[in-house]
């Protein structure tokens, strides 16, 4: 294994959560853990003070980490106890007692029952709600029910012997019955409600904590509203449906995504019930095969001969269709001898892990793409493209995006040796222009831009690429020429015919036009820039516009009116969860189909 570049695997790595590996030189894992923000976590390993000797060591052995993206924090803690179990790495925390799953247990011969944790045999009278995933989600499970339904959860001897209430009561963590602070009626109620949501029966609870949040904002108490609404989102957090575990079967789910120049195949595995984690490959693939024929070429090879032969499990999920779909299961229950099934159109929880597949290929292909040895070909090909004197150290690349002549953004994203160079993006908002007028938006940009520049605010770029064809290269030789800049080489990137990747023209100075070969390492560095450009003009277009309007998130969204965002915003509590839910979660509210679950999350996610 070679040197792990940690610093291209850290500003490559994304925020998202999910759960990070750790391996060693040989291969074997070393660690394994969670994380709400994946980039702030893995790189405080690598911070120069204030690790122990333990974490020391860990990072003196690290070959190579690998991550899984997760919907949420909650999935990346259920997905990192199934790693632990199955795997046992060394630098993570050994529990003896998880042959069982633990549970919540209510007392009911008390006067006024207790709530506590429980693992093992079920011999004491009472009800046992569960089995939850780890220790830890029913310590975190008591403690939301603590501070929602302030039911007590002291032991029975300290509970007896209270003459003044404790702590928990000062806090607001329990409702005080050892000094008789509370009757038996209301008592029984607050133990009623907490059933109930223990058993699922929570959408009485939560529209009745909705109805109070939106009474107390009405008469103006907006300190009790935002208590409800944290109320909202703890029972919420509790209710999540998960889909890391539970479910049973053994299921491999596999995922090809593809980018000009490289494509990712990623083989998530799923054992009775439970994700174990995956692996990503990147063949070698001629440019005009798309992923059901990637797939096809890919899964006889995985499981019979190019890797050694693999366990070939009941099902095999795929996320394009095959057409050869039923030759290949055949042949896969031949030699399991067993009925083997590939599903290439899925819902509910399969549906949830092919997108999860798919969200963990683009993440592992982003990364592979800006390595640093990809990236030092790409340049070396970009010269020998353009016929440059030296190797181009800096490059810069001008979109222009809005809607219907509305909120026009320029978008100016740089590239160096590295990859993007995001700290020297730039975005420019267009005014005084005509509505549409892409030509008077792109000279806007380039001068305020190359303006700055002249002045000592920044670097010139050794190639300029402007996303258009010969009016847009034009007009950006004009704008160069007036601030008298020569040393810049320009291009201009033309979409090729049916806007399919690897037919695109380049425009150089001069209208000369040149089409590189569709698998020329140069061209793909060309493509990875200009769609970055594309991007960053899209996510800025959409701010200003979503500013401009003063609209709520949801308001640009199709199929939700003023009823829908009123159960949404009742359900969740606030813009900020509803942005942080998942499509199941979303499916919840009332009114909202999984159909329009997937929409929003879909559009809410999209840049």
């Amino acid at each position: 294994m070679s040197e792990f570049d940690r610093k291209s695997f850290l500003k490559h790595l994304t925020s998202r959560p999910g759960v990070y590996r750790m391996f060693g030189e040989d291969g074997k894992v070393l660690y394994v853990g969670k994380a709400k923000n994946l980039k702030n976590r893995v790189s405080s390993y690598f911070r120069s003070t204030a690790l122990d000797g333990k974490t020391m060591a860990l990072v003196a052995k690290i070959g190579q980490i690998e991550v899984t993206v997760t919907s949420s924090e909650t999935e990346a803690l259920l997905l990192e106890q199934s790693l632990i179990k199955e795997l046992h790495p060394p630098y993570n925390i050994d529990f003896k007692d998880d042959k069982s799953y633990p549970y919540i247990y209510l007392s009911s011969e008390d006067e006024f029952p207790r709530l506590s944790f429980h693992r093992g045999a079920q011999r004491r009278a009472g009800r046992y709600f569960g089995p939850f995933p780890s220790a830890y989600s029913v310590r975190d499970s008591l403690n939301i029910l603590q501070k929602v339904f302030r039911v007590r959860q002291c032991e029975d001897t300290f509970f007896k012997n209270r003459s003044r209430p404790c702590l928990q009561y000062q806090i607001k963590r329990c409702s005080g019955p050892c000094c008789d602070l509370v009757s038996a009626e209301e008592y029984d109620e607050d133990v009623t409600h907490a059933s109930m949501f223990l058993e699922g029966k929570n959408r009485v609870l939560l529209d009745d904590y909705a109805d109070k949040m939106e009474a107390a904002s009405t008469d103006l108490k907006f300190e009790k509203a935002a208590q409800y609404r944290d109320q909202i989102a703890h029972l919420q957090r509790m209710q999540e449906q998960q889909y890391v575990m539970g479910g049973q079967g053994d299921i491999d789910i596999i995922a090809a995504v593809t980018n000009p120049g490289a494509v990712c195949v990623l083989v998530m595995m799923v054992r009775g019930g439970r994700m174990l984690g995956n692996k990503t490959y990147f063949p070698r693939i001629r440019i005009e095969e798309n992923e059901s024929q990637l797939l096809s070429s890919f899964i006889p090879q995985f499981y019979f001969s190019g890797f050694g032969g693999r366990e070939i499990p009941r099902e095999v999920i795929v996320n394009a269709t095959l057409d050869d779909k039923d030759l290949i299961a055949a042949a896969l229950t031949e030699k399991s001898g067993r009925k083997v099934n590939i599903a290439d159109n899925v819902r509910s929880r399969r549906q949830r892990w092919v997108r999860l597949a798919e969200t963990n290929a683009e993440q592992s292909l982003g990364s592979h793409l800006a390595n640093r040895n990809n990236l030092n070909q790409r340049f070396d090909s970009l010269q020998l493209a353009l016929s440059l004197d030296e190797m181009p150290r800096r490059l810069e690349c001008f979109d222009i995006s809005h809607s219907s002549g509305e909120a026009t953004v320029a978008s100016c994203v740089v590239f160096d040796q590295n990859g993007p160079l995001k700290s020297d993006y730039r975005r420019f908002n267009i005014e005084g222009i005509t509505p549409g007028d892409d030509y008077a938006a792109l000279s806007q940009a380039l001068s305020r831009r190359y303006t700055r520049i002249k002045k000592g605010e920044g670097r010139l770029p050794d190639v300029l690429f402007i996303d258009g064809g010969k009016g847009q290269v034009h007009e950006a030789e004009r704008i160069m020429e007036e601030l008298q800049i020569s040393d810049v080489f320009l291009v201009g990137v033309a979409k090729g015919p049916g806007r399919k990747a690897g037919l695109e023209s380049l425009v150089l100075s001069g209208s000369e036009e040149i089409v590189l070969s569709p698998d020329n390492p140069g061209l793909h560095l060309i493509q990875h820039i200009r769609d970055e450009s594309h991007r960053f003009a899209i996510t800025a277009h959409r701010q200003r516009r979503g500013k401009k309007r003063k609209e709520s998130v949801l308001e640009s969204i199709d199929g939700v009116g003023p009823k829908r965002r009123r159960s949404l915003l009742r359900h969740f509590g606030g813009s900020q969860r509803i942005e942080s839910a998942s499509t199941e979660e979303l499916a919840k509210v009332e009114g909202i189909s999984q159909k329009l679950a997937d929409h929003i999350y879909a559009t809410l996610h999209s840049s």
